[in-house]
């Protein structure tokens, strides 16, 4: 007997597995793009709190996208976040032409606040 059998109704290969033979299913090709920690916080969420959506998004092949376009949105927000706390704080294009140092470290010094404000707690956008 083949350990290995194609079936022409429904178009799957079978494997053997002991007695039986089992389908060969595969996930569907996925494109793969780069995920940062935006992303990767998000996919911890869905693990943890939404496993349908997750799932879904997995065996559908659209998890990386999906997860690719939550980053890109949530750096592009991240961005606002500081660029808006710098205005406020009257960190402005003046101050980086005069000093640039001092512009850098003010920025640098936001965007540490920001971040460690949102990591320790997700709905601070909210």
């Amino acid at each position: 007997m083949e350990n290995r059998i194609y079936d022409e109704n429904n178009g799957l290969w079978y494997a053997k597995q002991g007695d039986y033979y089992l389908p060969e299913l595969a996930l569907p090709p996925e494109e793969e793009k780069p995920i940062g920690i935006w992303g990767q916080r998000h996919l911890q969420y869905l693990k943890e709190y939404k496993q349908f959506v997750y799932l879904n998004l997995l065996t559908s092949g659209g998890l990386n996208e999906y997860l690719a376009s939550v980053d890109e949105q949530a750096e592009g927000m991240f961005f606002r976040l500081v660029k808006e706390y710098a205005d406020r704080q009257g960190v402005t294009e003046q101050l980086k032409a005069e000093n640039q140092l001092l512009w850098v470290g003010k920025i640098q010094k936001f965007r540490f606040f920001l971040k460690s404000q949102l990591l320790r707690n997700p709905n601070f956008l909210l």
